[in-house]
């Protein structure tokens, strides 16, 4: 049996992590595992429960034994179901985006969802992303990148990405969501955003798209 092969993808909110991840996964034929829409999936659920999300206590009174998340892949794309729902628009709005961040720094929520992020990892050859892959998740990663970009060009990007989609929203709230994100992530006290001592650094502020994924490919090419 061939060893599978992991690479860990880190960076702030908005480095274009999942679509350079899911691109590249494509390329070199792995799967892509978005560990982000996990949290995004349990916050929409603590907001849907009318949790606060800043409050740990409200937070995990929402992990009840009926709560079913899955990750699914359709088609090679990747899906999430909330209790049989798929929810993979509804984890993508500004809302679900700041409960994200939220709920990431609770322990109890950070310990629900590692067995499910190592097990997916332990039998496919996968490109992971998120805030702790290389640091906390999956730390002998093959392969571990730190994605990043300034705060301006990722608020651009996704504020065209939400506009795209229909979602009516101003550079500057989103910017300033950008910012606000960054802090709570590299300032929690549980797993918070950092660089592993040996990821690379990949920054995009300046290259678009496609040379950004071709940018990935060549680190993990370059490494296995």
């Amino acid at each position: 049996m061939n060893k599978v092969i992991n690479v860990a993808i880190d960076g702030p909110a908005g480095a274009g992590k999942s679509t350079i991840s899911k691109a590249a996964a494509a390329k070199l034929g792995y799967i892509y595992i978005d560990t982000g829409a996990l949290y995004r999936t349990v916050g929409l659920n603590a907001l849907r429960k009318g949790a606060d999300v800043k409050d740990a206590e409200s937070v995990v009174s929402t992990l009840t034994d009926d709560l079913k998340i899955e990750l699914k892949f359709i088609d090679g794309e990747q899906r999430m179901f909330l209790c049989g729902e798929d929810v993979s628009k509804e984890i993508r709005t500004p809302e679900a985006s700041m409960a994200a961040s939220a709920v990431s720094a609770v322990p109890e929520v950070r310990k629900y969802l590692f067995d499910l992020q190592k097990n997916l990892a332990a039998s496919n050859n996968c490109i992971m992303d998120g805030r702790d892959i290389g640091t906390v998740v999956l730390p002998d990663a093959d392969v571990k990148i730190f994605l990043t970009a300034s705060p301006e060009a990722r608020a651009k990007r996704r504020h065209l990405e939400l506009t795209e989609k229909g979602i009516e929203t101003k550079y500057d709230d989103v910017l300033a969501d950008m910012i606000e994100r960054d802090y709570n992530d590299s300032h929690r006290a549980i797993a918070p955003l950092k660089k592993a001592d040996d990821a690379v650094l990949a920054d995009t502020s300046d290259i678009n798209l496609e040379e950004s994924i071709e940018l990935i490919i060549s680190i993990i090419e370059g490494k296995i």
